[in-house]
This record gives structure tokens, C-alpha cells and sequence, in this order.
């Protein structure tokens, strides 16, 4: 597949399709290689782009720092509260200015549309580093972790337990698009953005792939080859709105008791930072199953390939 992303922005799995995701993928694996074996690939030498973080990080943030160090870019980390958009300034005058100095935009932040305004303003790329909607980097290192633990998208089962924020739908437009089963395990009353069911179902209708809603954690593990563990509650809710989440997923915490209702042969997932003792337990994080560093360090390089493939 030719690089159809070329001079465009990155800001949601919802917007590509197959072809498009497992490209991202493939060439993420590929700058994995290149990594371990400490080839150079400053593909994007003499470039600058900036980093606006609105919600703190700890992957996101390290993970494009070194991303484009490999690159060969300059990164300018850019805080809000030292930019005049906190004391008003119109988001459609900051990205405008911010296009005439940096090459490119990475940015984390709260409600989707801001990374779509950011995107309508500027000429250069703009990537979405997490919304309140969508995680796409988290979603290409996901795939890459699934590629690399199987061999192979058909045929899987994940069983998904978490808050349905960000990564639950970027999970769930992948599993749909790949053909990977998918039970979400979660209360009855928690329901999903209907944009993001809609978009599922479709994809779903092409792929075979079957995902699910149930109350029922035990048939979600059931034959599940990845146990995927989210946080209960998201940055930016209500003290109300996070004692009321804890409680109502307490059935839903992974334990080793939980895994081994799935396959013997399953691995367990998660995007971290995790809360250990509520969505998981400490056992299930440092078991043999686990691959969560594995999938921690694939952010960087997930990072990497849409910045290598978007950049001009």
C-alpha cells in the first residue's frame, strides 16, 4: 500500500479503514526492528514540531519525546497554562500562528472537536494524542502487540473490562474492522457514544466479527485470548461520578481467578497507567500472561510510524 497519509492529520480510527490501520501497524513493527537494532532512521531530519498537552502523561509524553528524537525532529513541549489560551485566546488564532512556526501538531486533550478545530485551522498535520472520543496511538500499539503475541487478527477473542471512554471505542473499531470477537464486560446502565456503535456495527457487518455488551464477566472471558483492562473512571469526572464507577465495576476486576476462566493460552492487556487493586489485581499485572510493557513500549514506536507517515 502506497502511504496515503502523507501531509494529512491523524485523529481518528472512525475515519480509516483497514487497509490504512494495518499499514500504521506494519510500519510501527518495522521501526520496532529498526530500534532494537539501533538503525538510524532520522527520516524527518531538520523538521519541528510541537506538543501541546492538556491532560498530564506519562507514555504519551515520553513515548513522542523519544519518537521524535529517532526522527530526527526538534519537539516543543507546550504547556496551556503558559499560552495565552487559558486567559482566552481563540483556539483558531493559536493554531493558525502555531502552523507558521512548527511542521507538525501532537496533541492530547479533552473533547474530541478540539482536535478537529485544531485540524480545520492548520495547513500541517496535526496527530491526536488521546480525546475524550478516540486514543488512535494506543490503538496502533495495540494491534502491534496482538500481531506480535498471534500472528494474526481472525479467529481472536478479547474480553475488554473498563470504563467506555477513549480506549474501549478505539478498541472497539479495531476489533470490528480486523475481525477480532469482542465482549465487553461492564454495567448494564453504561452505555456507548451511538457514533462509535453505529461506525462498530457497520464494520462489524464486514468483517464477521461479533461484539457484545453483557453484564456477564464470566461468558466475556470465556475462550477469550486477550483479557484487556481498563480503568474504571477517566480523568476530568466527578468525584460522584468515580465512587459510583469503582463500585459498580467490582464484579469486572481481573484477578488470576478471572484469567483462568479465559484460555490458558491468553495475554493479558492494558494501556496503564493502571490502578492496581480496583480494575486489577497486582498478581494478574505481574504474571506470566501479562505483556503490558511490551504494549507500553509499543506507544513509542506506533507514535513514530503516524509521525513518519504524516509528516511532510
Amino acid at each position: 500500500m502506497r502511504n496515503r497519509f502523507k501531509g494529512k492529520d491523524y485523529l481518528a480510527f472512525k475515519d480509516m479503514d483497514r487497509e490504512e490501520l494495518e499499514f500504521i501497524t506494519d510500519l510501527s513493527l518495522d521501526f520496532k526492528k529498526k530500534f532494537a537494532s539501533r538503525e538510524p532512521h532520522e527520516y524527518c531530519k531538520g523538521q519541528v514540531w510541537a506538543g501541546l498537552f492538556e491532560k498530564n502523561s506519562t507514555r504519551t509524553r515520553n513515548a513522542l519525546e523519544r519518537a521524535a528524537a529517532d526522527l530526527g525532529i526538534k519537539l516543543v513541549y507546550l504547556r496551556p497554562d503558559e499560552m495565552q489560551m487559558t486567559r482566552g485566546e481563540p483556539l483558531k488564532d493559536t493554531c493558525r500562528i502555531l502552523d507558521r512556526y512548527f511542521d507538525g501538531l501532537f496533541i492530547r486533550t479533552f473533547g474530541h472537536e478540539i482536535v478537529e478545530e485544531c485540524a480545520s485551522w492548520m495547513q500541517n498535520p496535526v496527530i491526536n494524542g488521546l480525546t475524550s472520543l478516540e486514543h488512535p496511538t494506543q490503538g496502533i500499539a495495540d494491534m502491534m502487540t496482538i500481531k506480535e503475541k498471534f500472528g494474526k487478527y481472525e479467529g481472536l477473542k478479547m474480553c475488554y473490562s473498563g470504563n467506555l471512554y477513549n480506549v474501549a471505542y478505539t478498541t472497539m473499531i479495531f476489533c470490528a474492522t480486523l475481525g477480532i470477537d469482542l465482549s465487553i464486560a461492564c454495567p448494564a446502565n453504561l452505555k456507548p457514544e451511538a457514533e462509535i456503535v453505529a461506525e462498530v456495527e457497520k464494520r462489524a457487518a464486514v468483517s464477521g466479527a461479533k461484539i457484545v455488551f453483557t453484564q456477564d464477566f464470566d461468558e466475556a472471558l470465556k475462550d477469550a485470548d486477550i483479557v484487556y483492562g481498563m480503568s474504571q473512571y477517566s480523568m476530568g469526572q466527578s468525584d460522584e461520578e468515580v465512587a459510583y464507577l469503582k463500585e459498580a465495576f467490582k464484579p469486572y476486576q481481573i484477578t488470576m481467578e478471572a484469567m483462568r476462566k479465559a484460555k490458558p493460552t491468553a495475554i493479558f492487556m492494558h494501556c496503564l497507567p493502571a490502578h492496581r487493586g480496583e480494575e486489577v489485581t497486582d498478581e494478574v499485572m505481574e504474571c506470566a500472561q501479562s505483556v503490558i510493557f511490551d504494549e507500553g513500549e509499543n506507544r513509542m514506536h506506533s507514535i513514530k510510524a503516524i509521525i513518519a507517515a504524516v509528516a511532510n
